[in-house]
């Protein structure tokens, strides 16, 4: 389920990129660096399934805010990588307060879900 999920995110994502104009400006605006933290954590949980929710959070936050961190230094190779497609999808251009908020609230997010989902699961299985 972890991997569809996070397969589903990429490809919202990619349609959020190329029809962003049909959405909310708002909407547009922040949903990319949203949906890419949430990839991160479903793609963490795909990897970690029995990891626990909170840790696997901790964890997505913590990368995600190290890649934003990372675009203050500017130097010719990483430059090069942010240069190409998948690298700035991966690695973003510049540092934004915004993109830190856009990560917590795509973690926070997924998490919740998680967590809502793993209940549900769990109910119905007694």
């Amino acid at each position: 389920m972890y991997l569809t999920v996070t397969f589903v995110i990429i490809l919202t994502g990619l349609a959020s990129r190329k029809y962003g104009n049909a959405l909310p400006k708002f909407i547009a605006e922040y949903i990319g660096d949203t949906l890419w933290a949430a990839m991160v954590y479903w793609g963490l949980r795909f990897l970690f399934p029995s990891a626990s929710i909170l840790k696997v959070a901790a964890i997505s936050l913590l990368f995600s805010y190290c890649i934003e961190i990372s675009q203050l230094y500017q130097i010719d190779w990483a430059n090069a990588i942010r240069n190409t497609t998948l690298g700035a999808l991966v690695f973003g251009h510049g540092f934004l307060w915004s993109d830190m908020i856009c990560y917590t609230v795509g973690v926070m997010l997924s998490a919740t879900v998680d967590s809502c989902a793993s209940f549900s699961s769990s109910d119905e299985a007694v």
